[in-house]
């Protein structure tokens, strides 16, 4: 869960944007313009800035100029429309951390661009566990590392596959270069060659200078292609040309530019059946699957959730600048029993909202229960009654802890302050 600050002029997209980032458990503060976002900025701190390119008082570039005269300025993510990429383009040149197309490409094109800037709070430490499978998992990877050969991580999301990347990473030769992360899922199709292997001057309307791609970015370290099976089938062939000659050509250019990177690619599904039924390149999958690994799912490895818990609250009491609490002895039985559909991700995220909640006291079992943190399998239709009393304490005791101010209610519970509100009224708590 993260502080967002959203910029843009079009209330209905800001809203919109608001909506999908506040269903995913984050903090939401809106602003018109570039001038009341920067304002927002200086008032208080923010993980992650989405600003639109185009906006009246203050543009989204200038924006990221000032906001990187700022202590600790955040990543900030440049908002476009289609007929202004190439400015998007340049914004990403001259800082921003990535950028997206208006009409959003979906939902989950939105949460993965914002997952993948706000991993490092939760990707970079070392893989935790006690399962001897996982283990067996991590010697195979550091016994791998030294060889500078293609490997593919297999697993559901939010099994760890980044920091298993990662790991690759920093235990191989190339540990003093740099790791460059693609999330493939998130790239536009008419982007995605763009974003790879760079482009040339006038390579299209608006290309007015020269681009790298990831892959040069890369150069002597590693690329790290996650969710590489939703790569179009066009873009497929021209991967596995990088892999075999070793060499790319931006877009709109005529000379190969040779590349010296491993590549390390992800995905979630399955990609042995993705080829048999022709919806991804055999040649190509072999080429990344020299070596592969396979991440269990969390529900396969309870013995690790004692030790996934204790480790994450420590690091989440850090950040959040809350004492470490105890967890009381019912909390692992409690989190045993849950399937973790969303795996390690899923169970940092109820970690996170029973610390903020207790604000630093004994984490209780009820605390971590599936009605506090996530909605019953299926969606839609009325919610339990187990849960709407659960929720309704949850909101009481934060008023509580916050001395009946709101917004510091609003940011114990790790939600906007418009969410609140509406909790409170749907509840009748005045």
């Amino acid at each position: 869960m993260a502080r967002i600050l959203v910029a843009d002029d079009e209330p209905s997209f800001r809203e919109l944007l608001a909506d999908i980032l506040e269903g995913a458990g984050h903090e939401v503060v809106e602003a018109r313009d570039g001038a009341e976002a920067l304002a927002a900025l200086e008032r208080g701190a923010f993980d992650l800035v989405l600003a639109d390119q185009r906006m009246p008082r203050m543009d989204g570039l200038e924006l990221l100029r000032r906001s990187r005269q700022l202590t600790a300025p955040p990543p900030v993510v440049m908002l476009t429309a289609y007929g202004t990429i190439p400015e998007a383009v340049e914004a990403v040149r001259l800082g921003a951390a990535d950028y997206l197309t208006k009409p959003l490409p979906s939902p989950a094109a939105l949460l993965a661009t914002v997952g993948r800037l706000l991993a490092p709070e939760e990707g970079t430490g070392a893989f935790v566990t006690e399962d001897p499978v996982v283990q067996e998992v991590l010697g195979l990877i550091d016994r791998v590392a030294p060889r500078d050969v293609s490997v593919l991580i297999t697993g559901e999301s939010g099994t760890g596959k980044e920091l298993v990347a990662r790991r690759l990473h920093a235990k191989s030769a190339r540990a003093t270069a740099r790791f460059v992360a693609v999330n493939c899922a998130a790239l536009p199709e008419a982007l995605a060659e763009s974003e790879l292997f760079g482009h040339e001057k006038g390579a299209f309307t608006g290309a007015d200078r020269q681009r790298q791609g990831r892959f040069e970015e890369a150069g002597g370290g590693t690329l790290f292609l996650d969710e590489v099976g939703d790569l179009p089938p066009a873009l497929q062939a021209k991967l596995l040309r990088v892999l075999e000659e070793r060499v790319v050509r931006r877009l709109g250019g005529a000379a190969d530019i040779p590349v010296d990177v491993r590549l390390v690619a992800a995905t979630n599904r399955d990609l042995s059946a993705a080829v048999a039924a022709g919806g991804f390149r055999e040649d190509l999958y072999f080429r990344l699957a020299v070596v592969t690994v396979n991440l269990p799912p969390l529900r396969e490895r309870p013995a690790d959730i004692r030790v996934l818990a204790r480790h994450l609250v420590a690091g989440l009491a850090a950040r959040h600048h809350l004492p470490v609490p105890e967890l009381e002895p019912g909390v692992f039985a409690a989190l045993q029993r849950r399937p973790w559909p969303g795996n390690v991700r899923e169970l940092r995220n109820v970690l996170e909202r029973a610390l903020i909640v207790r604000a630093g006291a004994a984490i209780r079992a009820e605390d971590v229960t599936p009605a506090l943190a996530a909605a019953p399998p299926g969606g839609g239709g009325a919610m339990p009654l187990d849960r709407e009393v659960r929720e309704r304490e949850a909101l009481l005791e934060a008023l509580r802890r916050a001395g009946g101010n709101r917004e510091e209610a609003a940011r114990l519970l790790d939600v906007s302050v418009r969410t609140l509100y509406y909790r409170l009224r749907r509840f009748g708590i005045s």
